[in-house]
């Protein structure tokens, strides 16, 4: 995320940075129920953030919207209001269309830093303006031509219940007001994902109902001397952003894992996202999936942590004493003069917020789009089903006075990461007390589902506007439940495993000797792995003399 990355260090030739986030997509004909779906893990480190919402309005001509920047709250400046907004909640509208985005910075001096929108203000400017995703593309490139883009180079996910498109786009220089763009069609059966690394590369710029692309978005890259061949050879992500040993192993290597989960052919790239080889085979923008994806497939994946895989994090001595799939930050660090890396799996801590939008066409809009929404890490939340139509939100994702240093138990940001921050260090034995309560809510959810939006069609035969307040009511009961169970488990973990022991149970309740007091705690020590780790380093430095 952001529209200005920091820059850390070079690894081999590249750029490693603070700031990262994940998109996943999947066609219509791709998904098991037959929904376009999409997510979006927020990561951000210091950010704080709720669920959103712009309500629907009417607006006179010549009104002006003010833009500040999504990520510093800066005053850019402003642009004419539209005649007509719809309703936004979170990172989907009315319509059902959903966007989100990864930032992959590309070629610094593209920057425009004197253009008024950034991706952010962007991203909900467009969706109050846009009923179809095709429509989003128009909205979102209409202004950036007009009022200047100035953030970094970013890939968008642009979604409607019928179609998934993929967009990058980068400025065109300070001043110029202008950028350069290209959108294309995910396929209906397929997957696609994008994590922090420009990935589309040629594209048929004939192909108008798959592609969209600025008129100048090949010209612009011959006259900077970025690229002197054939159209059909032009590639946007070569010309603009190329991938570096960083956008490989810690930005594409998140595509691949996502992949990896629905095929049978994902070694072949392991070369290309280990980073090390400079001619290999590149990841393909979509693959048709070997089997159909479900909702909870998509939530699954944005818990990855490379489990299975040659990238897993349960192999070295970062994972700690109790196997943390989890990294401190910076991305790198230094040991004699001499640079290394952390892996960076889709699921990590610094997530704000992460959703999987599901969009269905067969529904009324307001029953079908629905934002499966997390205030933090996803693998360390329940996704609380958010309904598009909805105009009111719960209080724990909209709380008067939490804010970035301000702690609130009424908030799910900070409650969910009261827990989470828990649990990372002890994650082997802590996670599945937390994993345990996390199903189960997710679960509910889903076997809730086809009652409640039963009886949402059913009261959306007489009123619109009754079935929009019963599915908002809904959202709210459960994102409120959720939080309760979540201050629950905060104070379970606390007393469970309090000074690295573990409080036996018995019937969901906590022992007691006969005399009233608790039951003697089990002492779990270190897990075999590390015991012989720390033999192997330390000698016989801890030996008991026989």
């Amino acid at each position: 995320m952001k529209k200005l990355f920091i820059l850390l260090s070079i690894l081999v030739a590249g750029t490693v940075y603070v700031e990262a986030c994940t998109n996943l997509i999947v066609g219509k004909k791709a998904s098991k129920d037959g929904s376009v779906m999409c997510s979006y893990s927020a990561d951000d480190y210091g950010m704080f953030i709720g669920l959103c919402h712009f309500p629907a309005g009417k607006h006179s001509k010549g009104e002006m919207r003010k833009v500040y920047d999504w990520d510093t709250n800066e005053y850019h400046g402003e642009i004419p209001e539209a005649e007509e907004t719809y309703n936004v909640i979170g990172n989907i509208n009315e319509y059902q269309v959903s966007i989100g985005e990864t930032t992959f910075g590309g070629r610094e001096e593209m920057v425009d830093t004197t253009g008024i929108l950034d991706y952010g203000s962007l991203i909900y400017i467009a969706l109050q303006r846009s009923k179809t995703a095709r429509e989003a593309i128009k909205v979102m490139t209409g202004l950036v031509e007009t009022y200047g883009y100035c953030s970094e180079g970013e890939t968008f996910t642009i979604c409607d219940p019928n179609e998934a498109w993929i967009m990058e786009m980068m400025g065109k220089g300070p001043g110029s007001k202008g950028v350069v763009w290209v959108a294309l069609r995910v396929p209906d059966d397929a997957i696609c994902a994008h994590a922090n690394q420009s990935r589309i590369r040629t594209f048929n710029i004939k192909d108008k109902k798959n592609v969209m692309v600025s008129d100048d978005c090949i010209g612009y890259a011959r006259r900077m001397g970025w690229f002197d061949g054939a159209d059909k050879d032009f590639s946007f992500c070569d010309a603009y952003a190329k991938p570096d040993f960083s956008g490989r192993r810690i930005c594409d290597a998140r595509v691949w894992s996502f992949f990896n989960h629905f095929s049978d052919d994902m070694n072949r790239y392991i070369p290309y996202v280990e980073g090390k080889q400079a001619d290999t085979e590149p990841l393909p923008l979509w693959i048709v999936p070997n089997r159909k994806v479900s909702l909870q497939d998509m939530e699954a994946c944005m818990r990855d942590h490379y489990e299975g895989t040659p990238f897993s994090l349960d192999n070295d001595p970062g994972r700690g004493v109790w196997d943390m799939p989890y990294r401190p930050t910076p991305l790198t660090y230094t040991v004699d003069g001499k640079k290394y890396f952390n892996e960076r799996p889709i699921s990590t801590q610094q997530s704000a917020f992460s959703y999987v939008a599901q969009l269905r066409s067969w529904l009324p809009r307001q029953i079908g789009g629905i934002l499966w929404f997390g205030n933090d890490d996803g693998n360390m939340v329940a996704f609380t089903p958010v309904y598009c139509g909805n105009t009111v939100r719960p209080e724990c994702y909209n709380t008067k006075g939490a804010d970035a240093v301000t702690f609130s138990n009424k908030n799910a940001f900070w409650v969910c990461n009261w827990v989470s921050n828990m649990v990372y260090p002890r994650y082997s034995l802590m996670f599945p007390s937390l994993k345990e309560v996390r199903d189960s809510l997710d679960n509910s959810y889903f076997v809730n589902q086809p009652a409640v939006e039963k009886k949402a069609l059913s009261l959306y035969e007489n009123s619109r506007e009754e079935a929009v307040k019963y599915l908002n009511d809904y959202s709210n009961t459960v994102a409120q439940q959720m939080l309760d169970r979540w201050n629950e488990l905060a104070i379970y973990l606390i007393v469970k495993y309090n000074d690295m022991a573990v409080k036996p149970e018995k019937d969901g309740k906590f022992m007691r000797t006969k005399t009233g007091l608790g039951a003697k705690v089990e002492r779990p020590g270190y897990p075999e792995s590390v015991a012989r780790d720390i033999v192997r380093q330390s000698g016989c430095r801890y030996a008991v003399p026989e």
